[in-house]
């Protein structure tokens, strides 16, 4: 096989991962109490569907359908938020073309964008309440507040945040101010030397929640956690869904 038939292949097999972890965590249940079966990690229901398309060749195999219109679709797929029910639902490329323009849906963020020159000393982060080394924030579009959650062998964590350590650390880093609402997140990880910073699409964390809680054994998760959490972030770094 040729070089380029060997990234090819590679970027549809990583492509097939992440979409299994994103389907995959849909089904999830974060550990906030007012969250429920199918909830995404701010509480919204989503959908979930067993179909299966048979194809001719295995990139073409998926048990996905669009939210919107029940076309089956790739596993390689975008995401729409549904605003008023609160909910992230799989589309096929018509249903997000459409209904983008729609005020009741946003698609999810592309970007990502590595700010590797952030600035936040260990008493920034300790201020703003976090448990553990790894975290995502995103500002909730309906009330304007950001909050901030954390991967579990539960699923996501809503942990409470400090909006005032929030806004210093915002302050000292404007790039934060310019987070689209719902769709976007920035995910620190200080597990990582050095801390690793990154704004992403709001489903990029689903897939990183989803990659720990598969990979958790045990009581302390296992070392197998700790792999999952860098190949996301090679992942990453490598640009998928850029």
């Amino acid at each position: 096989m040729t070089e380029n038939g060997n990234g090819a292949l590679d970027r549809l097999t990583a492509n097939r991962r992440r979409a299994d972890l994103v389907s995959g965590l849909r089904g999830l249940r974060g550990a906030r109490p007012a969250a429920t079966e199918g909830s995404d990690p701010q509480g919204r229901k989503s959908q979930a569907h067993t179909s299966e398309v048979e194809g001719s060749d295995p990139g073409s195999r998926s048990d996905e359908v669009c939210d919107v219109c029940g076309t089956p679709i790739a596993h390689d797929h975008r995401h729409l938020l549904h605003l008023s029910e609160r909910r992230i639902l799989c589309a096929c490329e018509v249903c997000l073309a459409e209904k983008s323009a729609d005020a009741e849906y946003r698609p999810v963020g592309h970007r990502i964008t590595w700010l590797d020159d952030l600035q936040m000393a260990d008493e920034m982060w300790a201020r703003l309440g976090i448990p553990i080394a790894l975290a995502f924030f995103t500002q909730n579009g309906d009330t304007g507040e950001t909050v901030a959650f954390y991967p579990s062998p539960a699923g996501s964590t809503e942990c409470e945040l400090d909006l005032d350590a929030w806004a210093d650390l915002v302050e000292a880093n404007p790039k934060l101010a310019k987070l689209e609402p719902d769709a976007e997140a920035f995910i620190v990880n200080r597990m990582s030397d050095p801390p690793q910073y990154v704004i992403v699409p709001i489903d990029r964390c689903y897939e990183m929640v989803g990659a720990v809680k598969m990979a958790w054994d045990g009581i302390s998760g296992g070392d197998g956690v700790d792999l999952a959490i860098e190949a996301f972030f090679q992942r990453l770094r490598g640009g998928e869904g850029e």
